[in-house]
């Protein structure tokens, strides 16, 4: 079986986030970057698949640019066999699926497994694309996932409860938590990840369909406002009128 885990390199949850020019880029001065975390779901669970079944060979695959290869040898590390970099800029979700896609089709892969959304823009259409783009389903987002043969059987989260699917090899999976556990790499892992074969590609076109005009950062917290529980009417009024809730 061929796995492609593709993932995407985001800023640390825990980052200061700022913009410049005139707050239409995102400043990366000082930036810790990471693997997004629920990408780091869909590559613990391609290795937990290909520890349970011999044969087995998961690749990464990142759009992005060369400062993103010490995360890419994390993933290695992790237990991913190669790794692939699209040397391009990330712009838009249409631009991250067709690169994903092009590569799909050059190396007919069974299993196409991302995160259910990327951590800095939350779009979670990627895997959408990626599979209208190749004629092949697409679900999101995977709760659980295991494998037997060509059919994969699967849960994934809907609103108000679970849906239990059966699915025909080749997929394009959107995953989240708890399909597994993230995985901290060992020693063993990350020497072997420093001979572990990385090939960077040129991207397939230039083609994007959206721009950013600007970014801005949500408004600061106010403090919080008290009311009695005898004072019922002022709270409704404070409801209505000034959160603007009811």
């Amino acid at each position: 079986m061929k796995i492609l885990v593709c993932i995407a390199c985001v800023p640390d949850t825990t980052s200061k986030i700022t913009f410049t020019n005139g707050d239409a880029e995102l400043n990366k001065a000082g930036l810790q970057y990471i693997i997004s975390p629920y990408d780091d779901y869909a590559l613990a669970r391609a290795v937990e698949i290909k520890e349970a079944q011999a044969g087995t060979n998961v690749t990464v695959l990142n759009v992005g640019l060369t400062e993103n290869d010490a995360i890419i040898r994390k993933a290695l590390a992790v237990g991913a066999d190669d790794a692939i970099r699209v040397d391009a800029d990330p712009t838009d979700s249409f631009f991250v699926a067709n690169q994903i896609a092009q590569i799909a089709r050059q190396n007919n892969y069974d299993l196409i497994l991302m995160g259910r959304e990327s951590t800095d823009y939350n779009g979670g259409q990627v895997h959408g694309i990626v599979g209208e783009l190749l004629g092949i389903p697409s679900l999101s987002p995977v709760m659980k996932l295991d494998i037997d043969g060509n059919v994969a059987s699967l849960a994934r989260e809907i609103e108000g409860g679970k849906e239990y699917l059966k699915a025909t090899l080749p997929l394009v999976l959107g995953c989240q938590e708890p399909i597994a556990e993230w995985k901290i790499p060992n020693m063993r892992g990350i020497m072997s990840a420093r001979t572990k074969p990385l090939l960077v590609v040129t991207p397939t076109d230039n083609e994007t369909l959206t721009t950013a005009g600007k970014y801005e950062l949500p408004a600061p917290k106010t403090g919080c406002k008290f009311v009695s529980a005898e004072q019922a009417e002022s709270l409704i009024e404070l409801l209505k009128n000034e959160a603007k809730v009811i």
